[in-house]
């Protein structure tokens, strides 16, 4: 950085001795720099607030007894919180970044001292007792609340935590506020996740995205459904999902303790085997997206139950069975038998499990239904397990254990 008259000893020392004089007189009460702004013709604060300052100073009025007028904002949701407090914990044990999003509150501005000082810049003083009532954040309020007071206070005791602050009394537009702001779309499962860290499930979806050809270009990234119409067959969250339960059996187990390069490596070579060998992926499998028709993707995905995220899940469940953990690897002969068994949608196979028919005299191609419950995947596996001969006494022990069923 350049010397400058802006940033010279003498002119931080007279902004010291004009701020300084505002923390001594008001040392009782709780005082913040901050940044004045207009917003929706009413006047916010936004400021800093020490994490340990923070139970002190906010507090959640939920709505309760089915009475949304009994608070400010909606009832807890249960685990939300918990989630919140994992999330921080985890990545604060393991020395990396992590991010919570500004809580807003408001608070009566005649129950608090403004000074304003230039440019956007001011002084608040709140007084004790006075709480600050939360419009949107209940949960990761509560979240650092119960961090603070637990035996891991002190992992994020020195982390500050920004909050606007509206200078609104209005109870009715204090709840309008809290509508207003919960009127953001939430995002789709597979945006989620293509933006997650290069670890663990993360990581290795995107790396087979990347080098398996059946997923190339053939994946949504970013919507929580594959459009035909693009030539796309699935969405970052199946591929997830499979990747999971391939190794664990249990599609929502993150794998943070799995290498990602070792385990992408080995799960592509099998995929890639798989796809090739199988005769009913074998086109989808072998051809660049590019020389696909539409009409190619939508034959597939109405005739291939693996075209459906109901089958990759199978799949991976039956992946998992011939994943040797000693070597961590799939074990190729049996990756070839489950690419013998017949994947169309109209085998003996997945009748009665994952597909149920019905008859429907008015569209005889809407004859049937897919079914993704975990009891219709549980007997599609095993069923699939049975045709291509893989050891029962496995089968059953993996499908008890680490599963969602």
């Amino acid at each position: 950085m350049t010397d400058s008259n802006f940033t010279s000893p003498e002119l931080i020392q007279r902004l010291n001795e004009v701020i300084e004089p505002l923390f001594a007189q008001n040392y009782r009460s709780k005082c913040y720099l901050g940044s004045v702004f207009l917003q929706g013709m009413r006047k916010m604060v936004q400021i800093n607030i020490p994490a340990h300052d923070l139970p002190i100073l906010l507090q959640a009025k939920p709505s309760t007894d089915n009475n949304p007028d009994s608070g400010k904002n909606r009832p807890e949701v249960k685990g939300h919180t918990e989630e919140v407090k994992q999330y921080i914990l985890q990545r604060t044990r393991k020395n990396k970044p992590w991010i919570l999003g500004t809580l807003t509150a408001n608070i009566d501005p005649e129950k608090i001292t403004l000074i304003e000082l230039s440019r956007g810049l001011c002084f608040i003083t709140i007084p004790p007792g006075v709480k600050l009532d939360i419009t949107d954040g209940q949960h990761r309020k509560r979240a650092i609340h119960e961090l603070i007071e637990s035996s891991d206070g002190e992992l994020i005791g020195n982390n500050q935590f920004p909050i606007t602050l509206v200078l609104e009394k209005d109870f009715q537009q204090c709840q309008t506020d809290f509508r207003d702001m919960a009127k953001t779309r939430s995002l789709d499962r597979s945006l989620l996740l293509s933006f997650g860290e290069f670890e663990g499930q993360v990581g290795i979806t995107k790396q087979l995205q990347e080098v398996v050809q059946m997923f190339q270009y053939k994946t949504e990234k970013v919507k929580n459904s594959p459009s035909t119409k693009k030539k796309l067959i699935y969405t970052t969250n199946y591929i997830a999902r499979f990747v999971s339960c391939a190794f664990t059996n249990d599609p929502s187990n993150d794998l943070g303790d799995y290498d990602v390069e070792q385990s992408s490596q080995a799960l592509a070579e099998s995929l890639d085997l798989f796809f090739s060998s199988c005769t009913q992926t074998q086109k989808i499998a072998n051809s660049h997206v590019d020389s696909l028709t539409v009409e190619n993707i939508s034959e597939f995905k109405e005739n291939c139950v693996l075209g459906r995220s109901v089958g990759l899940e199978v799949l991976g469940r039956l992946l998992y069975l011939t994943y040797d953990r000693y070597n961590q690897q799939f074990t190729t002969e049996k990756v070839i038998k489950l690419a013998q068994l017949d994947w169309s949608r109209s085998s003996f196979l997945w009748e009665g499990n994952i597909i149920l028919y019905q008859e429907n005299h008015n569209n005889p191609a809407k004859s049937y239904k897919v079914s993704n419950s975990s009891s219709a995947v549980r007997v599609a596996v095993e069923k699939a397990a049975t045709a291509s001969g893989l050891n029962q006494t496995q089968t059953s022990s993996s499908l008890d254990s680490n599963s969602g069923f």
